[in-house]
């Protein structure tokens, strides 16, 4: 079995949602169950190794917009959120990974080795993420904190814009130059991450909010659950100007599984062959070479191909991979390696 190391995924999302109705996280993510995509039984027989988990502060019920007549669909930007309840929901999601730790469910890593001990061990190596940072103080004294209790990586927005920054809407077909980018106090979230050693992810940012972060940052550019442009022309994929930047950087694009961002018309529809995922990874492959190219699922968080299915399915996109050519060291490092090497890039080891 081919172990992945994933660059995304929403599961704490999920346990936060069961927790809120009167549920157990824990157990569900201990014992399994038949809701979402990620649990440690379903981990384990799909050979999902660990991954970023995200904190992120749900945006209402965002509902993609249904296409017109063209195929064309822009769902509008989420609202802004202010500090609290932000800060809040964050916490309770740090303290459910914190929680699933002690319980021996996964264990939280801040380092490659922590991650590459915890993978030997056959247990989940979880990396706490921030996907959008309404929970961080426009000074950014919590920012210290988060870090202290295990953030390695962030994103400075999801689709919606905040004090850091600007995001891209979920929108097809159009281009990620939908707006402004960073603000002020975000070139000084991006230096305060360099500081830190937190890795930032531009995955949902706007086309100028990615040239204002590789203008500012001494990291790889890393964008962890997003495709190409040229293949599905959503607003949230990059186009070739960002790729040949990423691999100028050193950088890495994971690939997302989300199906509206696979699919040459943009739909939400499980239908989507696997056919479709290895498309986007030849283009990368070929662009930026094997190096630069991972998985970023998005597990939790998006329709993603029904022959996947869900963490336990993630062997048969390994097995696509292997069809199209893709083995040995080259297979690994799409697998884990690239992002174990762009982890220890940005965390000064």
């Amino acid at each position: 079995m081919e172990l992945v190391f994933d660059g995304h995924n929403d599961v704490l999302l999920r346990l936060w949602r069961t927790m809120k109705a009167g549920g157990d996280p824990i157990a569900e993510f201990t014992q399994g169950t038949t809701e979402g995509h990620i649990d440690g039984p379903r981990a384990r027989k799909g050979g999902l190794a660990g991954g970023f988990c995200a904190i992120y502060i749900p945006s209402g019920d965002l509902i993609l917009k249904e296409p017109d007549a063209q195929g064309r669909y822009e769902t509008p930007l989420g609202a802004p959120l202010t500090l609290e309840p932000s800060l809040e929901i964050a916490m309770e999601k740090a303290a459910i990974a914190l929680r699933l730790e002690r319980a021996g469910a996964w264990r939280l890593c801040r380092s490659t080795s922590d991650v590459r001990a915890a993978m030997d061990e056959g247990v989940f190596a979880a990396v706490l993420h921030m996907e959008g940072c309404e929970a961080i103080d426009p000074d950014l004294e919590n920012l210290e904190v988060f870090h202290a209790a295990g953030l390695r990586s962030l994103g400075p927005v999801w689709s919606r814009h905040n004090i850091f920054g600007h995001g891209v809407p979920f929108a097809f077909p159009m281009s990620p130059d939908s707006g402004p980018g960073l603000t002020d106090r975000g070139f000084e979230l991006v230096r305060a991450c360099n500081g830190l050693g937190i890795l930032i992810d531009l995955a949902h940012i706007t086309e100028q909010g990615f040239w204002d972060v590789a203008k500012t940052t001494d990291q790889p550019l890393v964008a962890s659950h997003s495709n190409v442009h040229a293949l599905t022309p959503v607003a949230r994929n990059l186009t070739d100007k960002q790729l040949d930047a990423i691999r100028e950087s050193g950088g890495l694009v994971g690939v997302n599984y989300a199906v509206t961002m696979l699919r040459p018309d943009g739909r939400d529809d499980a239908h989507t062959p696997l056919s479709d995922m290895v498309r986007h990874v030849d283009y990368l492959v070929e662009r930026l070479g094997i190096d630069h190219v991972a998985l970023g699922s998005d597990f939790d968080g998006a329709t993603i191909p029904e022959e996947i299915s869900d963490a336990a399915g993630n062997q048969n996109l390994v097995a696509a991979l292997k069809d199209a050519g893709y083995a040995g060291a080259d297979l690994n490092k799409i697998c884990r390696e690239n992002w174990l090497r762009i982890m220890a890039s940005a965390w000064h080891e």
